[in-house]
């Protein structure tokens, strides 16, 4: 069994933000295996983050991101269950890097639901033709699993909580919003934000 110390301990706790006690857990579970430790903390922040989504979080902050030049500007509102919260430093870490990964990706709508049903179906069409003509001697069952994950792209594009963090391609904005309320023990729900770019 291999040994676990407290520079591991606190290595891991840097690198995902979980508590010390859940790191040195998952690294004595997963016997000192790096990845496995991470993974089971991030399964741990999904499970807490679950338990935590019914509460009410009436409290928050809007941030504020003026990118380099003056150009791009974003204005975001994250809400949480506590003033004392608000004024948390990873809660305020949290609110600033989301507004640069909104400066740099720049989503239409929070979620999925906001999608006009319009233009959902605008592109599910174009996509079917698309996906016939290239994959005319496929089985019809092929060609609609090739058109949903066309269709996941779309939303991925269009919608933050469903884009892949900037900083880290292995989780969505969700992924990373539920590792927070693990880390923090609060309900932190992303509320509305507005992205102004000039010429835009």
């Amino acid at each position: 069994m291999a040994t676990v110390d407290a520079k591991m301990v606190a290595k891991l706790r840097k690198e995902t933000g979980a508590p010390m006690m859940d790191c040195k857990r998952a690294l004595e579970a997963t016997d000192g295996n790096w990845d496995q430790a991470i993974e089971t903390l991030r399964k741990q922040g999904v499970k807490d983050a679950a338990g935590k989504a019914s509460r009410d979080a009436a409290e928050g902050k809007i941030f504020s991101y003026i990118h380099t030049g003056d150009t791009i500007g974003v204005l975001l509102e994250i809400d949480c269950e506590t003033d004392f919260v608000a004024r948390n430093e990873q809660f305020n870490e949290f609110g600033h890097e989301l507004c640069l990964h909104l400066a740099f990706t720049r989503p239409r709508y929070l979620t999925r639901e906001e999608v006009p049903n319009d233009q959902v179906e605008k592109e599910r069409a174009f996509l079917l033709e698309q996906v016939k003509e290239q994959m005319a001697n496929k089985p019809q069952e092929i060609q609609e699993k090739a058109v949903e994950g066309r269709m996941q792209q779309f939303f991925q594009d269009r919608c933050l909580m469903e884009q892949k963090y900037i900083k880290d391609d292995k989780i969505t904005i969700e992924d990373w919003r539920k590792q927070m309320i693990a880390t923090i023990g609060e309900n932190l729900v992303i509320k509305r934000f507005a992205v102004f770019a000039i010429g835009e």
